[in-house]
């Protein structure tokens, strides 16, 4: 059978440099930095004691009281990005085949503030069991794309996919492929996360993952850098409405770029190291090319997914150079994880919103925080150095890879 065509029709963003597209997209052309101290509660006593944080955001704004109460913060967050993305894309709700429009989201963790609240409320007890009614639906990760198929009526697939920081990307993929399949006309996917929180914080500082620039936490996530000493935790949402090209084009919608592949792959090998010769990362770029039709010199553009951590770095560049050669010197590349921090299951989606944009407007944000070269990094690779560079991007492609050794990889490209 002949595959749909799928394209991007919307967008939605709610992340620690702007709570809106247009507000992200600037920050990132403007190389601003989300990391921050802490504010969502006392950090005095922990190894890091800053994050990127959502800013200036009251959910009242957005999602009435009494609803919100029923609302982790990560299912929050994805209300207000799909709403965003949805209001873009002018999709006719009252037109649509609601059947055939579903949701599917990603998250690492899901509702970890709701736990962690829920089982410090029973430990601080006397041992009766009292529980908030709404513990169990406002944690289990699935019920973000639940709280917006319910309000949108979305009757199509509605699940959410787990893979630790891939899932959003993972998500994607499984949209582009019902979509493609002809199992559906639209939906909305991306990931959301809200895990900036003791339990998160305190689980991340015990592995060592994360950095300890406590002196200096706007320039802590630095990708690429010699100096690299951890990720810094992010969190927030991003939502992309994707839609079968003749679907969309009926209705004139405005299309971003095209979805033409996604790749996946494991590197079975540690619980959370990447594998050093990068294995599992050629493997899924490779297989993301293939399923694209394309080849490796069609790419101007990759968001890697470079989390500012020692190892996991220079794994993915070298993973990069072996896939593109000596193409790779040609392409930009680039981590916006510097300015964003780690989103965790919600990286996938932000950082493909960066690359669709940088297809959009022909520029390619930066990689900031960049002092000091790396000797174990190749010095004719353009990493987009703490300036937006100009680029007429016609493919790019992102990166996302999760703890367990998940690799997700996914293209775009401008329309045709």
């Amino acid at each position: 059978m002949e595959l749909k065509r799928v394209v991007v029709t919307g967008l939605g963003a709610l992340t620690p440099i702007g709570n809106t597209i247009d507000e992200y997209w600037n920050a990132l052309l403007a190389g601003k930095s989300g990391a921050a101290p802490v504010t969502h509660f006392d950090a005095e006593k922990f190894k890091t004691k800053f994050a990127c944080e959502v800013k200036n955001f009251t959910v009242t704004d957005f999602i009435d009281r009494k609803s919100a109460r029923k609302m982790d913060k990560f299912s929050q967050y994805a209300m207000v990005a799909s709403d965003e993305a949805i209001a873009d894309s002018k999709l006719d709700l009252d037109r649509i085949n609601k059947l055939r429009v579903g949701v599917i989201w990603g998250a690492g963790i899901g509702g970890l503030e709701t736990f962690q609240e829920e089982v410090i409320n029973f430990a601080n007890g006397d041992g009766t069991p009292k529980f908030n009614p709404f513990f169990i639906p406002k944690m289990i990760a699935d019920i973000a794309p639940g709280n917006i198929s319910i309000k949108y009526g979305f009757m199509g697939p509605n699940y959410t996919t787990v893979s630790a920081c891939a899932s959003s990307a993972n998500a994607m993929i499984d949209a582009l492929n019902n979509i493609r399949l002809g199992h559906c006309d639209v939906i909305v996917t991306g990931g959301s996360e809200a895990a900036v929180t003791i339990a998160g914080m305190g689980g991340f500082n015990a592995m060592h993952a994360m950095s300890t620039r406590n002196d200096d936490p706007q320039s802590a996530s630095r990708p690429f850098d010699a100096t690299r000493d951890g990720f810094v935790l992010g969190e927030g949402a991003g939502a992309i409405v994707l839609e079968e090209y003749e679907h969309a084009k009926a209705r004139g919608a405005k299309i971003y770029a095209e979805v033409v592949g996604g790749g996946l792959s494991s590197d079975a090998y540690h619980m959370t190291a990447p594998h050093p010769e990068g294995i599992g990362v050629v493997a899924v770029m490779k297989n993301c090319l293939e399923n694209a039709g394309m080849q490796p010199e069609d790419v101007h553009h990759i968001n890697t997914h470079g989390t500012s951590t020692p190892l996991g770095d220079v794994a993915e560049l070298k993973a990069i150079t072996e896939v593109f050669g000596t193409h790779a010197k040609n392409i930009n590349i680039n981590s916006t994880k510097s300015m964003t921090g780690h989103l965790l299951g919600a990286a996938g989606a932000i950082e493909a919103i960066a690359s669709i944009l940088s297809i959009e407007h022909g520029i390619v944000p930066p990689t900031i925080n960049h002092s000091t070269v790396d000797e174990n990094i190749d010095p004719s690779l353009n990493l987009t150095l703490n300036e937006p560079q100009k680029r007429d991007v016609q493919v790019a492609m992102s990166n996302t890879f999760g703890f367990g050794g998940h690799n997700a990889c996914v293209l775009f490209k401008k329309l045709d």
